[in-house]
């Protein structure tokens, strides 16, 4: 009887939320990154596994930073709009 392989992670929940919330772009490009994990984990290729994971992984940390800094600066401009109208009310 042959030992189970090990399976590398896809990381594909993740690359769907990164599509869906924080940068279509890099999301696209970590699923399908994941999908290669997949792939290369039913072919037993382990090292194109855990290249692809790793690039899934990096797209994916690179994605949520972005979207994390939109809409922190998306809220900073609201602000200081809301502010600026504020002081011309004021006038």
């Amino acid at each position: 009887m042959e030992a189970p392989r090990p399976k590398v992670e896809s990381h594909m929940i993740w690359s769907i939320i990164t599509t869906l919330c924080c940068c279509l772009p890099l999301g696209i490009g970590a699923i399908v990154c994941s999908r290669r994990v997949d792939m290369a984990n039913l072919d037993g290729d382990m090292a194109r596994a855990e290249e692809a994971s790793r690039k899934a992984k990096i797209l994916n940390i690179v994605g949520m930073v972005f979207g994390i800094l939109m809409i922190a600066i998306v809220i900073v401009l609201q602000v200081v709009q809301f502010m600026h109208l504020k002081n011309l009310k004021k006038n």
